[in-house]
């Protein structure tokens, strides 16, 4: 009970802070279950706006802390689960916090490595840059060759305590929701969160972002216009990570590119072909490249940094994606439905004839704009709400894919607003396809077979004995029934029980903090 009362106060703090800025302004009350009116109805009493809506959304979520910040920057991700329009409100977050005192750094640093920061660091400057979870300072290290510049990332104090308490909260929220409502359930809404808390525990091991920048580093290695900072090993442990310095302007400071003479149309084009080089062609891209994040060095080249967030794709969806883009450039509509069938994501039940005739209603008013127009970040979106209608479930990498086109065309198109996404990209898709789809293609599909086949041989025999327990095991519940004791039943009936009790509980005291916080 405690711990109820706990996360009920937390949750109904912030639920107080949201209705506070109008966020539930527009939810029309008669579209929700009646258990959740009442909450609305109350979110409305204390509104302090006229107006409102889910377009002040990120300023409320800004007022609730890191987490919750974290959080929103998530749910950007998933349109799927809070719908288009808050999700494009969501993304106004900004992950800028107030810096920690130096010494604290220090402090962090010694204690990471067990010595004076002296030992470390022969410079170390105050913070830089400050995010919810880390900072950045700029410091000097002794290497063999002489002195370099590195920036070194150190995890916020007392940051993992405050993560673990918010993302408490957040599943006692999850659960209940999924226990009282069935569009929850549908959604999986404590499945997100366990997706949220796993990428928090990484992004909180710099180790991880450390291995993430390394392997980035090696796969765009050959790539003569993307670089990505070294790591320093030596100089890289949970709280902290060290990386090569990097001496560039970012990518959202226009003025300062334009003055030191940068070519920005072909800046705003190796932003677009660098994302699906990394995207097709090696199956691992930076999930997080805002204009903040992007820089264009002394060489020209784009420098990425903060690697916390990284997508993947496998063989097959790199495939899904480089098919269904050249389809579209080529027109070539019915190739495309054929790639959803061919990759599973549509159900076979519907004719490919008519998912094609789906997808010619969104190909053909591209191909009848300007080049300036064509958004193929707006594409993929249409694409998903058309494959919707055709029961194609959410794919969690495709639409973390999608939301980082977003991001990437629009850092391409603020140094270059006429750029061509299609002639941009048709020689990268082009290149890959030709590379994997060709007779090159073949012979590693082989390969890949082959390898598939050698494994199964090598475990047949295990395989084999495992099948053989099962279908014996199988056979016994078929014969006796499957058996679950009384014990067990009175068990679950009891567990069932206390769930729902304390279920009611926990929203009366969410409803009496908000009343007391109106009228007190």
């Amino acid at each position: 009970m405690f711990f109820a009362l706990g996360h009920s106060i937390r949750l109904a703090r912030a639920g107080f802070l949201l209705a506070r800025e109008g966020v539930f302004a527009d939810v029309d009350p008669a579209a929700l279950p009646a258990p959740a009116r009442v909450p609305i109805f109350l979110a409305r009493l204390v509104n302090r706006r006229k107006g409102g809506g889910v377009e002040r959304i990120a300023v409320a979520i800004a007022r609730l802390g890191p987490s919750y910040v974290k959080l929103g920057q998530f749910l950007a991700t998933r349109p799927d689960v809070v719908g288009p329009q808050v999700a494009r409100a969501l993304e106004a977050l900004q992950d800028r916090m107030e810096p920690f005192p130096r010494e604290r750094a220090v402090a962090a640093v010694e204690e990471a490595f067990g010595v004076p920061l002296g030992l470390v660091f022969s410079e170390f400057g105050e913070p830089v840059a400050a995010a919810s979870i880390a900072q950045v300072h700029r410091a000097r290290a002794v290497y063999r060759d002489g002195e370099r510049e590195v920036a070194v990332k150190i995890l916020r104090p007392g940051i993992e305590k405050r993560f673990r308490r918010d993302l408490s909260d957040m599943y006692f929220a999850a659960r209940l929701a999924e226990r009282y409502f069935a569009e929850a359930r549908r959604l999986k809404v404590v499945g997100v969160v366990d997706t949220l808390a796993r990428s928090v525990r990484m992004e909180m091991d710099f180790r991880l972002e450390a291995a993430a920048a390394s392997e980035f580093g090696e796969t765009t290695a050959k790539d003569l216009d993307f670089h990505v900072p070294r790591v320093d090993w030596d100089r890289t442990a949970r709280e902290v990570m060290t990386i090569e310095w990097i001496e560039g302007i970012p990518l959202s400071d226009i003025p300062r590119l334009e003055a030191a003479g940068y070519d920005l149309p072909a800046l705003g084009r190796a932003v677009l072909q660098s994302f699906l080089r990394h995207a097709v062609r090696d199956g691992f891209f930076h999930a997080d490249m805002h204009q903040g994040n992007l820089f264009a060095d002394r060489d020209g080249r784009l420098v990425a940094v903060d690697f916390g967030i990284m997508g993947r794709l496998g063989i097959k969806e790199r495939r899904f994606l480089a098919e269904i883009l050249y389809g579209f450039i080529t027109r070539d509509y019915l190739r495309v439905a054929e790639v959803h069938y061919e990759a599973g994501y549509v159900p076979p039940t519907y004719p490919v004839e008519n998912f094609a005739q789906a997808l010619r209603a969104i190909g053909e008013p591209i191909h009848s704009r300007t080049a300036d127009q064509i958004s193929m970040a707006k594409l993929l979106t249409l694409l998903f709400e058309i494959t919707a209608l055709f029961d194609m479930h959410t794919r969690t990498e495709l639409v973390m894919l999608q939301k980082t086109m977003v991001v990437v065309e629009g850092v391409a198109r603020s140094l270059d607003p006429k750029l061509d996404i299609w002639s941009a990209s048709e020689p990268v898709v082009r290149a890959w396809l030709e590379q994997n789809l060709g007779p090159g293609g073949f012979i590693k599909d082989a390969g890949r077979g082959l390898n598939v086949l050698r494994r199964v041989g090598a475990n047949l025999p295990d395989t084999l004995e495992r099948a053989e327990r099962v279908l014996q095991k199988l056979d016994d519940m078929v014969e006796h029934g499957f058996p679950l004791s009384l014990r067990s039943i009175e068990a679950i009936g009891a567990q069932e029980a206390r769930r729902a009790f304390w279920g009611h509980i926990a929203w009366w005291i969410i409803a009496a903090v908000l009343v007391w916080w109106v009228f007190r």
